[in-house]
């Protein structure tokens, strides 16, 4: 354990429902919640207004909007959540070279190794001052947990909620931690903490007093041992700038079971398109394909196969899940879906027989009825037999769909969001993060005028940039000199509260 509380972490708050609220003037102070909106959708994350009903992410939607029916429920925007995150990542890196991101809105830092913090009172100028950088950059806020290790600094910040600051002084630990639930301790779930209850032990401090045999009784070695010591305060865990990722996912969840086969196999074939599409991004390969199949009764099901070599080829990773695939017995009805692709490599080895097949599919002729879809042009040559026209009655145009939450923009009112659709119609709010609470109108879904659009940014970008934090801290010296400056589907009922 350190001496000074130089690990630093920071939760931002209430994430995705905080930046819905930023971007949206309308439901700033309104509950709002963000997640998937089907029937089987759970809750990614619900503002603090929200909260206050009794909604919590993970929750289901359903159960969700029962407590609060009147709050705006919103369908994630990943793209804006993940500018936001490197904006805040890129903060963090500018006071240490150790920054352990645990997801898109939390990460441990050290500060120690950054040189910007060697004691109490350094280390809570550098979270003040990461505060504050965080709000004038993104316009969201953040809260900041500092102790002399992972574990303390987690709990810090999370009782530092909302828009806080709490630092664990190192010889304290033991005594805040004492009175707190069996819960707080990382690794207790609610299957441990029941069997903890059932053992008599409900505190931090009853872990402790019960003692390190009586914890691998009830628990086994690894886990009550480390428990143990995590009660006494003991966590040695150092901050990790790279963590190795194991593996890369998708799935989705259907509203209505799947029982049709032919679209069961359409599904893992988009699925599988999307795993590689997320690995190439994450510059990876893998050897293992996985398939995920959840059916009507909740069995789970999983099938692998290992290639020779590792591939991030769409064409092999379809293959590979559709054979898996056949060996599943769907008739039932399928409500998950999932391809993963495991065993990552950082190169590829070359599949001869995918390139194989992809050259001999480009020296395909285009058919008569390829369209703009297929890559080829309209009315192609049909080697010699001419085009008849009007064989097939012309495709109904497809109707637009209108994500609840996302950003559009109409050529006469500009930019807005989606407060709903249906029914051949899309209610849209224009408003924008500067401006005041805007006007909802309603359009026919395919008026030519309306477009989606890009998010806009949360804050207006300055001529100036905010000066890097770690260019305004001096970190005290052990002789006491030095001085640290500058701290300082439906939106349903979406503007009800």
């Amino acid at each position: 354990m350190r001496s000074a509380p130089t690990i630093l972490h920071l939760d931002m708050d209430a994430f995705y429902a905080s930046a819905e609220q930023a971007a949206k003037p309308s439901l700033r102070g309104k509950a709002v919640v963000v997640g998937g909106l089907g029937p089987r959708g759970v809750v990614a994350t619900a503002s603090y207004e929200a909260r206050r009903f009794g909604v919590h992410s993970a929750m289901p939607m359903g159960q969700a909007r029962r407590l609060a029916p009147n709050a705006a429920y919103l369908v994630p925007r990943f793209g804006l959540y993940r500018e936001i995150s490197e904006q805040v990542m890129g903060l963090l890196r500018e006071l240490s070279p150790l920054v352990e991101p645990l997801s898109l809105d939390e990460a441990f830092v050290d500060l120690e190794a950054g040189g910007v913090a060697d004691d109490e009172a350094s280390a809570r100028a550098v979270g003040e001052r990461l505060r504050a950088d965080i709000k004038a950059v993104t316009g969201l806020t953040g809260s900041v947990g500092l102790a002399a290790s992972k574990m303390l600094a987690k709990i810090a910040s999370e009782e530092a909620k909302p828009d806080g600051l709490r630092l664990i002084a190192p010889g304290t630990e033991r005594a805040l931690l004492g009175p707190m639930s069996v819960r707080t301790l990382p690794g207790v779930g609610p299957a441990t903490g029941d069997h903890l209850r059932r053992a008599g032990i409900t505190t931090v401090e009853e872990i402790a007093e019960a003692g390190e045999d009586e914890l691998v009784r009830l628990l086994g070695k690894a886990h009550g041992g480390s428990l143990y010591a995590m009660a006494l305060a003991h966590d040695e865990r150092p901050v990790v700038a790279e963590r190795d990722t194991k593996s890369v996912s998708v799935e989705d969840t259907y509203d209505v079971d799947i029982h049709d086969r032919v679209r069961v196999r359409g599904e893992v074939a988009r699925l599988a398109d999307r795993c590689v599409q997320r690995l190439r991004a994450a510059g990876h390969s893998g050897r293992t394909i996985v398939l995920k199949v959840r059916r009507f009764d909740f069995s789970t099901l999983t099938r692998s196969e290992t290639l020779r070599g590792p591939t991030d080829d769409p064409g092999v990773v379809r293959e590979a899940a559709a054979r898996l695939l056949e060996s599943v017995d769907t008739t039932g009805g399928v409500r998950l879906l999932g391809v993963a692709v495991t065993g990552l490599a950082d190169y590829t080895q070359e599949d001869l027989f995918a390139q194989a097949q992809a050259a001999a599919e480009a020296e395909v002729p285009v058919e008569a009825d390829a369209g703009p879809e297929s890559g080829g042009e309209a009315g192609g040559a049909s080697l010699g037999e001419p085009e008849e026209v009007g064989a097939e009655e012309p495709a109904a145009p497809v109707e637009r769909r209108w994500v609840a939450g996302h950003d559009v923009r109409h050529a006469e009112y500009g930019h807005g969001w989606v407060q709903g659709s249906g029914l051949g119609r899309v209610t849209v709010r224009f408003e924008t993060p500067g401006s005041e609470p805007g006007r909802v109108r309603t359009f026919r879904t395919d008026d030519p005028l309306l477009a989606p659009a890009e998010p806009l940014p949360l804050v207006e970008r300055a001529p100036c940039a905010v000066e890097p934090l770690a260019a305004v801290v001096e970190v005290s010296s052990p002789s006491g000199g030095g001085a640290v400056a500058g701290v300082g589907e439906a939106v349903e009922g979406a503007g009800s509260g």
